[in-house]
């Protein structure tokens, strides 16, 4: 598991830092990118468009984790609007609060 939380930590970082980049050259335009891209038909488009489903389902993943409480859902949205930056850090909380225990990382500590 330490491994793995170090993968999540370099995954934050890498993003976290390219990220940074874009925005100091390109400004917050991600949006209008994003779908544009998608609207064009064209690979970038398709990969957003895939993207943007992997993004689906780590949201519904995370939320279905906390039940679908209020919080669950807060957390659900996080991780569609957050991407990997965000579910590095969710997971890596996660991963040490399960101390080990991989069905409990995966299925929350109720369902463990």
């Amino acid at each position: 598991m330490t491994a793995f939380r170090i993968f999540l930590a370099i995954i934050f970082v890498v993003v976290g830092v390219y990220t940074a980049d874009v925005i100091a050259n390109h400004g917050f335009g991600l949006f209008a990118v994003f779908f544009g891209d998608m609207a064009k038909m064209d690979w970038s488009g398709q990969f957003n468009l895939d993207f943007m489903f992997m993004l689906a389902l780590s949201a519904l993943w995370v939320s279905w984790r906390h039940h679908f409480s209020g919080v669950g859902l807060l957390l659900g949205l996080l991780a569609f609007l957050g991407g990997a930056p965000f579910l590095s850090v969710y997971l890596f909380i996660a991963a040490g609060r399960a101390k080990g225990n991989t069905k409990e990382l995966l299925l929350g500590k109720t369902r463990a």
